[in-house]
């Protein structure tokens, strides 16, 4: 399903880049015609993330070693109300949404997906693997990369590995919180209802965003993971 399909029109709109912004296209969508901008916003992130990857496998290909390396990535974009997340690989975005006050008055988080992984062993990642000639071995594309959509990673972009994001939106209200934006890392040690609730708590002793990003990855390095842990949180304030 295309999530950009029928999309409301909005009004007057502005803009904010959280985490990748390059292309041209931005200005375009917020100053252009609204019947055009889902469609420009789209463009947008679909040609950021192809423009990175080109240019960084030009880089790459160009050293004296060839560079193999290789990255996840998840953007975020919100403009007026509305959020739009662009993501490949295994990082992650999640919202933090509070529920209406219950009978007792109390509020409850509730933790929204806003991205989509992509690994081997899903099965359209899986088919469109072993349709370009690559093969899928102990979960990982050739029994190595664990993620089927990188930027980067030359070698396995002949096999099915692509840098085409995954594209969501939603539409943000007066409940909402924050977004947490992490690399795997992260929830390897916590599930995102976990990382909601960590980072909640932390707020709500009236701690800096900062602060409480550097001790959710703290945390995460205490309970025993071993994988790099880059975490990022976008405060939403109405």
């Amino acid at each position: 399903m295309d999530l950009f399909d029928d999309l409301p029109e909005p009004t007057q709109t502005s803009g904010e880049w959280t985490l990748i912004n390059e292309g041209s296209w931005f200005e375009s969508c917020v100053s252009g015609d609204p019947e055009n901008m889902d469609k420009l916003i789209k463009k947008c992130l679909l040609d950021t993330f192809r423009q990175t990857d080109e240019e960084f496998l030009k880089k790459a290909s160009s050293q004296k070693p060839a560079w193999k390396d290789g990255s996840t990535a998840t953007c975020v974009l919100v403009v007026d109300d509305m959020v739009y997340v662009a993501n490949l690989g295994d990082s992650r975005a999640v919202l933090c949404r509070m529920e209406a006050a219950a009978a007792d008055g109390q509020r409850k988080p509730v933790t929204l997906a806003l991205s989509k992984e992509h690994n081997p062993t899903i099965y359209e990642e899986r088919m469109r693997i072993q349709r370009a000639g690559g093969t899928v071995r102990d979960g990982r594309v050739l029994g190595v990369l664990e993620v089927s959509r990188s930027i980067g990673d030359g070698q396995y972009k002949r096999c099915g590995v692509i840098s085409t994001p995954d594209l969501r939106r939603c539409q943000l209200t007066a409940n909402d919180r924050f977004i947490i934006l992490a690399c795997d890392g992260l929830f390897k040690v916590f599930s995102a209802d976990e990382a909601v609730k960590f980072v909640l708590s932390l707020t709500e002793e009236e701690l800096k965003l900062e602060a409480a990003c550097q001790q959710l990855a703290g945390e995460a390095v205490r309970r025993g993971c071993a994988d790099n842990v880059t975490v990022i949180l976008v405060s939403i304030g109405y």
